[in-house]
């Protein structure tokens, strides 16, 4: 398995409506994913962190050609301010996995 661990800014006071097209977007079908989790961070009142598990690296490159997913991103790229922290990691089991 493949996973991902990120935080992303939104712009200043944006965080709740970027939140809002993170989350619909997660709702579509995108093959080959077994999480996609959406958290306020609460250390920065404008991050967000993404947790993700797909079935390896190639399905998540593939979901970046989906249509919802090149919508949404359309949608969600005038509210992030930026990135700054990625991480990938190899998920081995756990609740819901």
């Amino acid at each position: 398995m493949y996973g991902l661990i990120g935080r992303m800014i939104a712009t200043e006071g944006r965080r709740e409506e970027l939140m809002a097209i993170l989350k619909e977007s997660a709702g579509g079908r995108m093959p080959g994913c077994h999480s996609y989790i959406v958290a306020r961070c609460k250390e920065h009142p404008d991050g967000i962190w993404v947790t993700e598990v797909w079935d390896d690296s190639e399905s998540h490159k593939a979901s970046l050609d989906l249509t919802a997913v090149q919508d949404a991103i359309a949608q969600a790229r005038p509210l992030i301010a930026g990135f700054d922290n990625r991480f990938e990691t190899e998920p081995v089991g756990g609740l819901g996995l």
